[in-house]
């Protein structure tokens, strides 16, 4: 897919964007403020539809893909919201038992982009499982402003017991060896900073521009963590320094990396802000901490 330059906007307009995708501010608030940081030729619209996933262009594993077996599936959440949704998907061809992977999508609930991100995951020889928190409001709307606009209506303490569920699940399925592990993404990588302070026996946690656990829970955690900053993403760059500080005086094997220049969501490889050079990287690494840990 061909992007712009993640640098080619003014920081401002990534900024803002963040708010905006995060509920900060409202639509009108974003075009109105972004036109004035544009690019010549630019509406606030126009930057606004730049940065809007392109999901289809940029899919890396089709769903049809022949070496891949995927399904959607239902799975029991009982302190949760009782009944969930994921997409399971699978190496094909691989006999006997395979560890597996909760792969856990951004505020938008499981878009295109977060199952592409299983399939690829199940292309590393994992079961990969990703659970859709929207499932009891109807599932992921098909429309990124619509997933946003419901998201936030969803009783999060319910949801939190949902990924807990999942990893379970997936840990208890007769075809998983057992070992599960967990990579999330922006409001995902939050969950698997909570999943590690919450599942005594995960076998390791991969929080992409995660929200910190709070410090007090941070000693619940008995698995290696890797956690993946952007440089320009300040709000969640700020707390690092503290969650680091953290793993350290609880003796939580990590390793912990701020890649420069990107902004955040730079794994994100439908919009502009996707960075290759460090989501590669990134990538990379997260695949050599799962052979680690899982295999």
């Amino acid at each position: 897919m061909e992007q712009k330059n993640p640098r080619e906007f003014d920081q401002n307009v990534y900024d803002l964007f963040d708010k905006f995708v995060h509920g900060d501010i409202d639509r009108r608030t974003f075009v109105d403020q972004a036109g004035k940081f544009g690019i010549a030729g630019m509406t606030g619209a126009m930057i606004l539809d730049a940065l809007t996933p392109r999901f289809a262009e940029a899919e890396v594993v089709p769903k049809d893909d022949k070496r891949i077996i995927g399904e959607y599936v239902e799975y029991p959440s009982p302190q949760g919201n009782i009944k969930m949704r994921g997409y399971l998907v699978r190496p094909a061809g691989k006999k006997g038992k395979l560890a597996g992977v909760l792969v856990v999508h951004e505020n938008r609930g499981l878009n295109p982009h977060i199952e592409d991100i299983a399939r690829r995951v199940a292309l590393e020889g994992f079961m990969a499982f990703a659970p859709d928190a929207l499932f009891p409001l109807g599932g992921y709307p098909g429309d990124e402003d619509k997933a946003r606009e419901v998201f936030p209506k969803l009783d999060q303490a319910k949801t939190r017991e949902d990924f807990v569920a999942a990893a379970g699940w997936l840990k208890s399925r007769p075809d998983c060896t057992g070992k599960v592990a967990v990579v999330g993404f922006c409001y995902g990588g939050g969950i698997a900073n909570m999943l590690a302070t919450r599942i005594p026996d995960l076998a390791g946690a991969v929080p992409f521009y995660g929200g910190a656990p709070p410090a007090d829970d941070v000693k619940n955690i008995k698995c290696p963590i890797l956690v993946h900053h952007a440089e320009k993403d300040e709000r969640l760059v700020a707390g690092w320094p503290a969650y680091e500080a953290a793993l350290k005086a609880n003796n939580v094997k990590y390793e912990g990396f701020v890649y420069p220049g990107a902004q955040h969501g730079f794994n994100n490889d439908t919009t502009p802000r996707f960075d290759k050079a460090n989501a590669d990287l990134a990538w990379k690494r997260t695949i050599e901490f799962f052979q680690k840990n899982l295999k």
